[in-house]
């Protein structure tokens, strides 16, 4: 299972690292567009804050265990979130079998699963149906914000697990100041440019975010399997020794009843 951890982690760490310079700069794109908008932006509803009162929650999780504290780690994150917004009512979508059974022993409301593609087997178009279901919930009135929680991949042995707001559109992606823009000259017009490329940075910052979920799970299964290896082995070393210890206990003894009846043969 170690073997197997680490040859799909390679090949995840690949995607991720590469999908982040793209995600990275769609994201400073969007900011320069905002900025030339300026107050126009208070017409797009993707900009500003939902009508509802409560909040979508999209949490990624593992489908199954065996990859250390990954998914504790995660539950830690959110409960704290969820310790200092008391008055937050979430509503969860769920990546991962994991979470969703972790929401439901809680009695935590689960709006949607989603288990197609899979996990392992996501693409962009996976990614944008998942941003599609939660641009749509965000624009039906029902929630004030859109929040994810996934684990991030730092390195091979770091995997921090985080929480960001994807919408309403805003941090780095709104604050750009205006000077930044530069006097450009856009065609089509800026309005007609950020209609397509919204949609855009919200795929990519959810194909991101699942890669780099996936890439830190198994991570975090290679280093528990490596771990479990270790442990293993040493089990494997102590019971040998106790064994042979055993085994020559056992010849000594025989030794001794036979050299016994020698003796009381004489």
């Amino acid at each position: 299972m170690e073997m197997v951890a680490t040859t799909k982690l390679r090949r995840f760490q690949d995607r991720a690292i590469a999908s982040r310079p793209y995600a990275e700069e769609i994201a400073q794109l969007l900011g320069r567009m905002a900025a030339v908008m300026g107050d126009r932006l208070s017409e797009r509803p993707l900009f500003q804050p939902g009508r509802g009162k409560q909040t979508a929650v999209l949490v990624v999780t593992s489908e199954r265990g065996l990859c250390g504290a990954y998914n504790s780690n995660m539950f830690r994150v959110l409960e704290t979130w969820l310790a200092a917004n008391p008055a937050k009512k979430p509503v969860f979508f769920v990546y991962g079998k994991k979470g969703y059974q972790y929401l439901q022993k809680r009695g935590l409301e689960v709006e949607r699963l989603f288990v197609e593609p899979p996990l392992e087997k996501l693409d962009y178009r996976g990614a944008k149906f998942v941003a599609r279901a939660l641009r749509e919930a965000f624009l039906s009135g029902r929630f004030d914000e859109v929040r994810v929680f996934f684990t991030a991949f730092e390195s091979m042995t770091r995997y921090v697990p985080k929480q960001v707001v994807l919408l309403p559109v805003g941090g780095d992606a709104a604050k750009t100041d205006k000077k930044q823009a530069g006097d450009v000259i856009l065609e089509p017009d800026v309005e007609t440019l950020l209609e397509k490329l919204v949609p855009r940075y919200l795929e990519t910052r959810i194909y991101n975010a699942l890669l780099e979920a996936l890439t830190s799970e198994y991570a975090s299964r290679r280093m528990s399997m490596k771990n479990a290896t270790d442990a293993a082995t040493d089990m494997q070393g102590m019971l040998k020794k106790q064994y042979n210890r055993k085994r020559q206990e056992n010849i000594t003894k025989e030794l001794l009843d036979i050299v016994g009846g020698v003796e009381a043969l004489r």
